[in-house]
């Protein structure tokens, strides 16, 4: 057969096949063609909620009622809300060799799942059967008591959260008498030894899964909780959940990945600073990731990752407030818009200056070189012919990098730094656009400006005590103002 004739072998575009998306791209057909030949009945749907949206009984209840509506779907959910941060004072008294103090914090845990339990089921079949369940878990948490704790010990403390809360809605659908499966994570979400999601690992371990427990409305499954290449109790980290619900919408080649929250999506600038704020109803994931980045915490950056690679759409949504549209995030671009603001503080900017650089090669690689080995990431440079500026947002290694860099130059330092970060499409040849965010700034002191690195932003850096007057000023300028873009 001629490949070219093929219809599935049109799935994947030629024009990527040299690109760093290749393999996803490869995952993604061959996730579609298993699906098709498997004869899966729909694409089905991937919904995370957050510790708020499952942070009580009635919460819990209200996330039922959202997920049981016929349509087949996988489930992430995070602990409870303040289950995690207790789970970790726990293991730090355990790491203090404390375990009188941990064991009262255990038991104080216990008992407010006890209440969540008592309020969350009407028969007597399934409370007994969850609080059996949750008793056994904090049983095993107590073992660690009466051993040698180390970093392993707390990570398996920490993946108890999710397995609680899992089991609790599972058990209440259940009783609902809603076809309901329980896959736990760590049957199937695993890492390499890069600790990089194992992405044919997951996708095998999932589909078989999935092929086993045929026939259900709804797969609960944990969120953050993985085990690494060796077998043992890990967790993703950075993006959490966020992260297992992408890698899992891309794992299934899903129609769409829904992230509930408790704000209906991402605004055009922070709420909690700025008067008048909208949420943005379609982002390029590009712009999400600068927003999640420079300090819109509803998304981690990196989290959507899996998800932009397969292009599978991802929708940002509001428990509390079911029916609002919420925020599409996607591979589309709406053209000639500014989107959004967001900011991002504790920053201390890092000026290099050298009359020895002037058409010196080789001296920004000294100078990255010495960030590099302190292991700290730069968010924002600037250079001249004798000069260069660099921002930062980790300072655990600051004098160390200060004293290293005086080998080539006067350093100055300025604290208390802010980036201000405006998202949309700023490709070059939109004319005007950069003038009019700067406009927006113009009595604002402005100590770094970076643009061209990105389609998608331009960056200001400046001092902490400017930013509500700076954000105040673009969103009047760009959203709220008669020359609204």
């Amino acid at each position: 057969m001629n490949p070219k004739k093929n219809k599935d072998s049109e799935i994947l575009p030629t024009k990527h096949k040299n690109t760093a998306n290749y393999s996803y791209l490869c995952q993604s057909k061959i996730t579609y063609l298993l699906r098709k030949h498997l004869k899966f009945e729909t694409e089905m749907k991937v919904l995370k909620f957050g510790g708020t949206s499952v942070g009580s009984a009635q919460r819990m209840k209200d996330v039922a009622k959202l997920i049981a509506d016929g349509e087949q779907k996988i489930v992430v959910l995070s602990a409870m809300s303040g289950t995690t941060n207790t789970l970790v004072e726990i293991s730090d008294y355990l790491y203090k060799k404390n375990p009188e103090g941990a064991n009262e914090i255990i038991n104080r845990l216990e008992s407010k799942y006890k209440q969540h339990i008592d309020e969350l089921y009407t028969t007597e079949e399934y409370k007994q059967k969850t609080l059996d369940f949750v008793k056994s878990v904090f049983d095993y948490i107590r073992s660690f008591t009466k051993d040698i704790f180390t970093l392993f010990e707390e990570k398996v403390i920490l993946a108890q959260g999710e397995i609680i809360s899992t089991n609790m809605v599972t058990n209440y659908l259940c009783e609902q008498g809603i076809k309901t499966y329980l896959i736990p994570a760590l049957e199937f979400m695993r890492t390499d030894k890069n600790s990089e999601p194992d992405l044919n690992y997951i996708r095998e371990k999932l589909n078989v899964q999935l092929e086993a427990h045929p026939g259900q409305e709804i797969y609960i499954t944990q969120g953050f909780i993985c085990r690494n290449a060796y077998g043992e109790i890990d967790n993703l980290q950075r993006g959490g959940s966020d992260y297992t619900a992408s890698l899992i919408g891309a794992a299934i080649n899903a129609s769409e990945i829904q992230i509930w929250t408790d704000i209906d999506g991402m605004h055009d600038n922070d709420p909690r600073v700025v008067d008048k704020t909208s949420p943005v109803r379609q982002l390029h994931f590009e712009e999400a990731a600068e927003l999640a980045y420079f300090g819109a915490k509803i998304l981690h950056p990196t989290c959507v990752q899996p998800a932009k690679y397969a292009n599978i759409p991802v929708r940002l949504l509001n428990t509390m407030g079911p029916t609002a549209p919420g925020t599409l995030i996607s591979n589309d671009t709406e053209k000639g818009k500014i989107k959004a603001v967001a900011a991002k503080d504790n920053i201390t900017a890092i000026k290099i200056k050298s009359s020895r650089m002037l058409l010196a090669y080789g001296f920004l690689r000294k100078v990255f070189e010495i960030f590099e080995s302190y292991q700290t990431s730069i968010d924002m440079i600037c250079t001249s012919e004798v000069g260069v500026s660099m921002s930062i947002d980790n300072t655990k290694h600051l004098n160390e990098i200060v004293n290293d860099l005086k080998k080539y130059g006067t350093v100055t330092v300025d604290h208390d730094m802010c980036i201000v970060c405006v998202v949309g499409d700023l490709e070059w040849e939109n004319v005007g656009f950069e003038a009019k965010v700067i406009n927006a700034l113009r009595n604002i002191p402005i100590r770094m400006i970076s643009f061209g690195g990105s389609n998608y932003n331009i960056s200001f850096l400046i001092r902490e005590c400017d930013k509500k007057k700076a954000l105040q000023s673009l969103s009047d300028m760009l959203f709220n103002g008669k020359d609204k873009l």
